[in-house]
């Protein structure tokens, strides 16, 4: 029998938007460099509400209310011993004063614009799930020695 649990890694991502507007963040850590969302790490016994709260005040300066849940990015490592999971959240709802962080500078772009730039890795296929309504699911895994991606 297949086991029901598994170890998991649980973390969440923030699109915040003003009309055709969204907040980005240009990321410094090099293991994933480029432009993407605010987010982050899950913390043991939070809410997964109130980790993407914390993570877009720490990251940005700004208080966000009203999160909607808008899709899921999951892949299983190669080894099989673990599922990394991020949470989507977008808002619209916020208050205080954009401020940068040491994760890096955060800014607000025209959603038109966001192909000018340089986006962390395979974050063009996760912005779609934003994006999209009719997506929920960026899902990657290993086949054939390569990673792939399927947006559901």
């Amino acid at each position: 029998m297949m086991a029901r649990k598994e170890t998991c890694v649980l973390t969440n991502m923030c699109m915040v938007y003003d009309g055709d507007r969204i907040l980005v963040q240009e990321r410094v850590n090099p293991d994933w460099a480029g432009l993407t969302f605010p987010g982050g790490h899950v913390e043991p016994h939070e809410s997964f509400v109130d980790s993407v709260v914390r993570e877009v005040k720490e990251e940005t300066g700004l208080d966000i209310r009203d999160v909607q849940l808008c899709g899921i990015k999951q892949w299983t490592s190669r080894d099989g011993s673990y599922r990394y999971i991020v949470l989507f959240f977008k808002t619209d709802v916020f208050s205080g004063e954009l401020c940068s962080s040491d994760e890096g500078r955060v800014f607000w772009i025209d959603k038109k614009d966001i192909g000018n730039y340089t986006l962390a890795h395979d974050f063009d296929s996760m912005l779609e799930v934003f994006l999209n309504d009719g997506l929920t699911e960026n899902y990657h895994y290993f086949e054939n020695g390569q990673w792939l991606v399927e947006n559901k």
